[in-house]
């Protein structure tokens, strides 16, 4: 078994797409899925202390465990229309 906290997926980020995966979904709510303000700006913080170059070593895992994540959702977003475009 994994360890959550180990992966980093005790973030916020992670804990917000965990829950709305877990809650069930549909191709529309994977379509129209954002990120909360909050998590936006806690990567938009990360992003700006990689520039600087003063990310922690959690840091610099956190923002790459994010940046995983934001790719799979890009491609099951793009599938999500897919499906959708097929049912007009």
């Amino acid at each position: 078994m994994y360890d959550l906290i180990e992966m980093g997926l005790a973030s916020p980020a992670y804990i917000e797409i965990i829950d709305f995966i877990a809650a069930g979904t549909t191709p529309e709510a994977v379509a129209d899925f954002r990120p909360s303000p909050e998590t936006q700006q806690r990567v938009a913080e990360l992003m700006e202390l990689e520039k600087a170059g003063r990310l922690s070593p959690e840091e610099q895992a956190e923002l790459g465990h994010f940046m995983e994540l934001e790719h799979i959702l890009r491609m099951a977003k793009a599938k999500a229309r897919q499906i959708l475009s097929r049912g007009k």
